[in-house]
């Protein structure tokens, strides 16, 4: 993070893998049976869609506070999707390869969403 500049939210790695996952998620669940259209198809692409949507609202947030605030929430929406892929292994509407991806992909998400709220809170005390 220091020594970059960052003219928009769309420049931060963490919002670009989100992106990255919350597509990759939209894919997946369009093989999901017509029965979990509004239940977990809905869910998994909602909670997908909030983390980086969380990331964009803190982002133009006038503090670092503020900024926090909404980076934690996408980290809530962050782990509210693996619990949505966990539950969709469950079910067996997708692979074991599948499931492993998209594990993958969470918790490299999940690494880079901390240590974006770690500088944050670096910030704060500089």
């Amino acid at each position: 993070m220091e020594g970059k500049t960052y003219k928009n939210f769309t420049d931060l790695e963490v919002w670009q893998k989100a992106r990255q996952l919350k597509n990759e998620i939209h894919e997946i669940v369009a093989a999901f049976p017509p029965h979990e259209k509004y239940r977990l198809e809905d869910q998994l692409i909602r909670s997908s869609r909030s983390i980086g949507s969380n990331i964009a609202e803190g982002y133009g947030r006038f503090t670092y506070k503020d900024q926090i605030h909404y980076c934690v929430q996408a980290r809530g929406s962050l782990f509210e999707s693996i619990n949505h892929i966990i539950d969709a292994k469950d079910c067996n509407y997708i692979s074991e390869d599948t499931f492993i991806r998209i594990s993958h992909r969470l918790s490299e998400l999940e690494k880079l969403l901390n240590g974006y709220i770690a500088w944050l809170r670096k910030m704060i005390k500089t």
